[in-house]
């Protein structure tokens, strides 16, 4: 298939080359993507950071040297403009949140289909973040709990929850600012409402949240995005 001339440039690093043949295979396949670079270890990762010819990088999260987690950090450190997608077998809740905080901006299990790993990349590249759909379920559950424990729906203004799901896609404050013609300030006002009033203790909680919305992996669209699931 015939790659665009801006195609996203992906690094693999896996201490497996049969799963670096296969993704390959896959990426390359795909008319928006190329693989420039591969690797086998945390360390090969890292030093991903150093290279300004890769955007994203696709990667095991149990590798000899330097694990998943703290090739993520490293890279978080060293360049944050870089994307991290982490695919793994490992369906764990603590191994998403530990990540989530490093900065990944996506989630994949190995043994989803080959079209997840493809919705995450192009997530990810795009701003946005992407947690396993096999996942969302059990993330989201404590909560779901939590919600239906409320009684009443927050009274969140529209505003507030368009900066929120600005927030957990990604955006910084000021790069919200610019979308809604506001100044920054008031952006952190309508994050720290909203926030309060949906009681999210904290980013893991917003991309909970968000998750639940269904606002994860998806481009933000000119209408404003309205509650749902248990809080709608």
């Amino acid at each position: 298939m015939a790659m665009t001339h801006d195609a996203l440039r992906i690094m693999l690093v896996d201490d497996h080359e049969t799963v670096r043949e296969g993704l390959r295979l896959l990426i390359d396949r795909q008319p928006d993507m190329t693989v420039v670079a591969e690797g086998s270890t945390g360390d090969d990762a890292i030093r991903a950071g150093r290279r300004d010819d890769i955007d994203l990088v696709v990667m095991d999260l149990s590798m000899p040297g330097s694990s998943g987690l703290l090739a993520a950090r490293a890279l978080r450190d060293r360049r944050p403009a870089m994307k991290v997608v982490v695919l793994t077998r490992h369906a764990d809740q603590t191994y998403l949140h530990e990540l989530l905080r490093a900065g990944v901006a996506a989630y994949v299990l190995k043994q989803s289909p080959q079209t997840e790993l493809l919705h995450a990349i192009r997530a990810a590249a795009g701003g946005g973040q992407h947690i396993d759909s096999a996942l969302t379920r059990h993330v989201a559950a404590p909560f779901v709990s939590r919600s239906r424990a409320r009684s009443g729906v927050p009274t969140v203004t529209e505003r507030e929850l368009a900066v929120l799901r600005f927030s957990a896609q990604g955006y910084s404050n000021k790069e919200i600012a610019q979308r809604l013609d506001v100044v920054v300030k008031t952006v952190e006002v309508h994050k720290a409402n909203g926030m309060r009033k949906l009681h999210l203790n904290g980013r893991i909680d917003l991309l909970k949240f968000a998750l639940l919305q269904g606002w994860l992996g998806d481009a933000y669209q000119d209408d404003t995005p309205g509650l749902a699931g248990p809080l709608g």
